[in-house]
């Protein structure tokens, strides 16, 4: 299957938007059964049927109503950590691609592209976005948005999305590529780690409430990955 990767057009808008939501949803059952399956929710999973079992003067029913309210919270958190974030970004840099990511030299969005039964399809998506350091140094690209449809996966893609952003990345003279990712993403680590990225450090701010990073036990990933020395080393 041969696959062309070019920039993005305004006619790929929806088929765009369709494979950032649904890579970024696939992610919450995933998540829920790590979340479900630490000891420690194991263990407040078991005092809530327990709990339950007792204010309920043995009743079975109520057991399970409590501990069903539990599983539940769990559920939502991991769906609301991920659906939540799909809200946030299809209703800004993703609501106007063009705009946001093909207005300025130093940014970028592109989409790969393959012929499927004589028709093409989006198969894959990554952006960048260049960015100015707060210490006036050189600049950076902070890499967006990659996704890779189900379809296209173990076939390189990827790495070529990733290496379409390092290109363009040293053609701009930036001296680093920056992500933030997720801890339960683990192909995308797996991928960024075989790219040449290392793991910064965890980072404290998120776009969610600490108790919810807390109840699904995910950590959220800066990685990065050096082009050339910064002028002044």
């Amino acid at each position: 299957m041969h696959i062309l990767i070019r920039k993005f057009q305004p006619s790929d808008h929806e088929a765009v938007r369709a494979l950032f939501r649904d890579g970024i949803q696939e992610h919450i059952i995933p998540s829920f059964t790590h979340a479900i399956s630490q000891p420690l929710h194991i263990t407040v999973t078991l005092c809530f049927f327990t709990v339950g079992y007792i204010l309920g003067g043995g009743s079975v029913v109520l057991a399970l109503l409590a501990g069903g309210l539990w599983i539940g919270l769990l559920y939502y958190c991991c769906y609301e950590f991920y659906a939540g974030y799909v809200r946030l970004k299809l209703n800004t840099d993703m609501q106007d691609i063009a705009g946001f990511y093909l207005s300025s030299p130093d940014n970028c969005f592109w989409v790969a592209e393959a012929e499927i039964n004589d028709q093409p399809q989006i198969m894959g998506i990554v952006a960048v976005e260049g960015k100015e350091p707060p210490d006036g140094g050189q600049k950076c690209g902070e890499l967006f948005r990659m996704s890779v449809s189900s379809a296209s996966r173990h076939t390189g893609l990827g790495s070529q999305l990733g290496q379409t952003v390092v290109n363009f990345c040293k053609e701009r003279g930036f001296s680093k590529i920056v992500l933030h990712t997720s801890s339960t993403q683990s192909a995308a680590v797996a991928l960024y780690y075989k790219m040449g990225f290392k793991l910064v450090q965890t980072p404290e701010e998120a776009e969610a409430p600490w108790w919810f990073l807390w109840l699904v036990r995910v950590s959220l990933l800066r990685m990065e990955k050096i082009l050339q020395p910064c002028k002044d080393m």
